[in-house]
């Protein structure tokens, strides 16, 4: 059952709420918190007493308080969800204390079917795909570290309802654009983290590993598949986006661990079916043929996680 939180008074600073503390959800909120904006973080597992994040060698730190339960959440300005998309339903009580009309909640998730997952539990809500181009890991509770990739770190829609988070994250140091386009851009990241995620993760190999001519032979094969599905689904793709994704890749530092493959070495369950299982589920609905994602589907299904 749905249910509608109508906060009681609004919060005397602009905050953000994190559902999700990773390496990703704390580097966005860290942006926020650097603006100026209060961070409140939802039941963590391990509460830390400060956001820190590293890039380079400079490492800043800012203060959050932690809510228990989602009945303490009270009002807020916008949310971030930053869990994988596979932990989506164990969040749901938190996603339900954000069901206002028209909240603005921030969803950094990997692949497809983000507002769809966020409408099971918060219909009011409004859920914004939120692409992110950065690298981060997470150290330890409430430690990041950041690194940049490109000239974007974030994508958002190109809305009003979102437009006061944008500005903050800017003037937090995040480079954020907007896109009136969202499926567009939300198909062109999916290429990169098709190929990428996949591979990475079965290989048991850092993102170096796509440099060598039989990955980029494979990861273009998977992208092409990925391309085909995506202009079914609405996506203005071409095969010069796979050419720019392949070559986006290859300025990645070698060193840098793809999200599925520090889950899988952490023993963790892998984000596949948000990622490969959605192209296969797309590709289906349009009875479009993808063997190689479907090959990685299976792959990737078959590895068991070690943590509950």
């Amino acid at each position: 059952m749905n249910v509608t939180i109508t906060p009681r008074h609004l919060p005397t600073k602009p905050t953000v709420a994190l559902v999700g503390a990773g390496a990703v959800g704390l580097v966005i909120v860290a942006a926020f918190a650097r603006a100026g904006w209060d961070v409140c973080v939802c039941g963590a597992r391990a509460p830390f007493e400060q956001i820190a994040v590293e890039e380079g060698e400079r490492t800043q730190s800012y203060p959050v308080r932690h809510v228990r339960a989602p009945a303490e959440l009270g009002a807020c300005t916008v949310a971030v969800v930053a869990v994988k998309a596979h932990q989506t339903a164990a969040v749901a009580d938190w996603l339900r204390a954000l069901n206002r009309r028209d909240m603005p909640v921030l969803l950094a998730q990997n692949g497809l079917e983000h507002c769809e997952r966020l409408a099971t539990y918060a219909p009011m809500a409004a859920g914004m795909p939120t692409v992110v181009y950065f690298n981060a890991a997470r150290l330890a509770p409430g430690r990041s570290v950041l690194r940049r990739i490109g000239e974007v770190d974030l994508c958002l829609p190109a809305s009003t309802v979102v437009h006061k988070s944008v500005v903050a994250l800017q003037k937090g140091g995040l480079r954020v654009v907007t896109a009136a386009d969202m499926t567009t851009v939300v198909w062109s990241k999916l290429l990169t983290n098709s190929a990428a995620n996949p591979l990475t993760a079965l290989s048991g190999q850092p993102t170096g590993v796509m440099r060598a001519p039989a990955m980029l032979a494979n990861a273009r094969q998977i992208m092409t598949e990925v391309v085909q599905v995506g202009q079914a689904e609405g996506a203005a793709l071409t095969e010069r986006h796979v050419e720019q994704a392949l070559a986006w890749l290859q300025t990645i530092p070698p060193e840098s661990m793809t999200s599925m493959l520090q889950d899988r070495l952490a023993g963790r369950t892998l984000e596949y079916d948000a990622i490969t299982g959605a192209i296969v589920r797309a590709a289906e609905r349009h009875a479009l043929d993808v063997p190689l994602n479907r090959f990685m589907l299976s792959l990737l299904s078959a590895i068991r996680s070690s943590k509950p």
